[in-house]
């Protein structure tokens, strides 16, 4: 054999196991939405994948030690009107369409291992509870969570085009089911535009999928995730479920299910209805402060308390 031909062959066998590799990790991925986690037994990073959107950036093992403004944790929560997180940038003034794949979790409250939403950023928050779903909507200061002011929005799902979930590896759970804390496989987070609405789906229930659709990502939280988005109104609610997203009642009685048209076609200019907002009852109100979390409070708090145990 001459030193070209084993060299050819020695190619060949390279590249024949790359492709046995390639084949090996493509079979055994599972997307992000088809896996199941347990809160108190997460891995460091939910996607151990590699691919062309790169590596989770993140990590969903959180707590007190990754608890700061600089934290990368993403495993958000949703369980009540003052205690949920938003997804953000990890840097100032970014376009979530931008960096969709690598946000973080902005919680109201310490105690996720998070980042905390600022003071004064939400200046409107709806909690409904309904059959089929929990949701938080309301009215924000995107540019207190890093989300460029001029941004218009974006959605971020556990799908994405390659379904390892946006942000990768990103999970949301809730205690608002049974008490105890549950994986929403199904859900969707719209940021931008000023305002914000995070549902997360019942996995209990029939639908979930639909309630928390992800083909919809042009139209926003009005159509996916339709309330009143009030100012400064602060409550929670029970609710009636809504419509599933893009799925429509015209004037004639006739159920139509709406075609999102492709970016190649330009801005979307018109929506052939208007969405229907579900009825709300059992609302209790509640205060910006009690979500508003102010960081130099806590810190000052704790120091107090450091105070007072010296002088015991």
């Amino acid at each position: 054999m001459t030193r070209s031909s084993s060299f050819l062959t020695i190619a060949g066998l390279t590249s024949s196991l790359s492709t046995l590799v390639y084949l090996a990790n493509a079979q055994s991925f599972i997307p992000l939405a088809s896996q199941s986690f347990t809160y108190t037994n997460l891995p460091y990073q939910a996607d151990p994948n590699d691919g062309e959107r790169g590596r989770q950036s993140g990590y969903n093992i959180c707590n007190s030690t990754t608890e700061n403004q600089e934290s990368l944790c993403q495993t958000a929560i949703i369980n009540s009107l003052d205690d949920f997180c938003l997804w953000g940038p990890q840097h100032p003034n970014e376009v979530i369409g931008n960096v969709e794949g690598e946000s973080v979790a902005w919680c109201t409250k310490p105690g996720h291992g998070t980042r905390l939403i600022p003071k004064g950023a939400l200046t409107a928050v709806q909690f409904m509870k309904t059959p089929d779903y929990v949701q938080v909507t309301g009215l924000i200061n995107q540019v207190l969570i890093d989300i460029a002011a001029s941004d218009d929005g974006g959605e971020l799902d556990p799908h994405g085009a390659d379904q390892r979930g946006n942000p990768l590896g990103g999970l949301l759970f809730s205690n608002a089911w049974t008490g105890n804390y549950v994986q929403a496989v199904e859900w969707h987070n719209f940021m931008g535009g000023g305002a914000f609405c995070l549902k997360a789906c019942d996995p209990s229930r029939p639908n979930a999928a639909r309630y928390c659709e992800h083909i919809y990502d042009r139209i926003g939280c009005n159509y996916n995730a339709p309330a009143a988005y009030a100012p400064d109104v602060f409550e929670s609610c029970l609710g009636d479920s809504q419509d599933f997203p893009g799925i429509y009642t015209g004037s004639n009685g006739q159920t139509s299910t709406y075609q999102q048209p492709p970016e190649s076609l330009g801005a979307i200019t018109s929506i052939p209805y208007n969405p229907r907002i579900p009825a709300s009852s059992s609302c209790t109100a509640g205060v910006s402060s009690e979500f508003s979390y102010n960081l130099f409070d806590d810190l000052y708090v704790v120091y107090v308390f450091e105070v007072f145990d010296f002088f015991q």
